[in-house]
């Protein structure tokens, strides 16, 4: 019988196109314009044009909006190049996505707990979300979601329905529920976040 193999994915890997380059491959493969693009997300060219050049970090919101414009998820144009069957990310080695605008003091990373490839049924995340950040607005797909909150005190928002959960709280929602999130407390938040399939 064959012993599973163990993979440890260190954190100097990283994916060889940027997100905006992702973005701005899979704008171009559609035959999109900048302007059409920016008028169906709801920002400047402007601001999109910087996006695709990585001069500015799109917010959670604007990323979803983007992502499904375009076709993709969130979690693929984050995602390794290649399909592992079991992975291991010791402490300090999970790869980290920033998320959430230009002041840095309230940019939310997502630690990523499941590796990106075609056919995955899950996306995991560990949210590191400082006093004050969060989603950056709402956010409406399709799926599941669960969560804990392991640290931190977060004010989620569901369906117009608010909830303080604080550490060792855990919820569920339908993804199709328009929701949000955002750091009310004094210190950073860490919530294990795993929705099904990758947003």
């Amino acid at each position: 019988m064959n012993e599973p193999r163990e993979v440890e994915i260190t954190k100097d890997r990283n994916p060889r196109l940027t997100v905006g380059e992702k973005l701005r491959h899979a704008r171009i493969r559609q035959k999109l314009t900048l302007k059409t693009v920016a008028g169906r997300v709801g920002c400047s060219e402007s601001m999109l044009s910087k996006i695709e050049r990585g001069r500015v970090t799109p917010g959670l919101n604007l990323l979803g909006r983007l992502a499904e414009t375009l076709g993709a998820s969130i979690a693929a144009l984050f995602g390794e190049p290649e399909s592992m069957d079991v992975v291991v990310y010791h402490e300090g080695e999970r790869p980290k996505i920033q998320v959430g605008g230009q002041d840095t003091t309230m940019t939310t990373s997502l630690e990523r707990l499941v590796p990106v490839a075609e056919g995955r049924l899950l996306n995991g995340n560990v949210h590191v979300v400082p006093p004050g950040g969060g989603s950056n607005g709402t956010l409406v797909h399709r799926g599941e979601e669960v969560g804990f909150v392991i640290t931190g005190f977060i004010e989620l928002t569901v369906d117009c329905k608010v909830f303080l959960l604080g550490a060792g709280a855990s919820f569920y929602f339908s993804s199709s529920l328009p929701h949000s999130y955002r750091n009310i407390g004094t210190e950073v938040a860490r919530i294990v976040w795993v929705n099904s399939p990758p947003y």
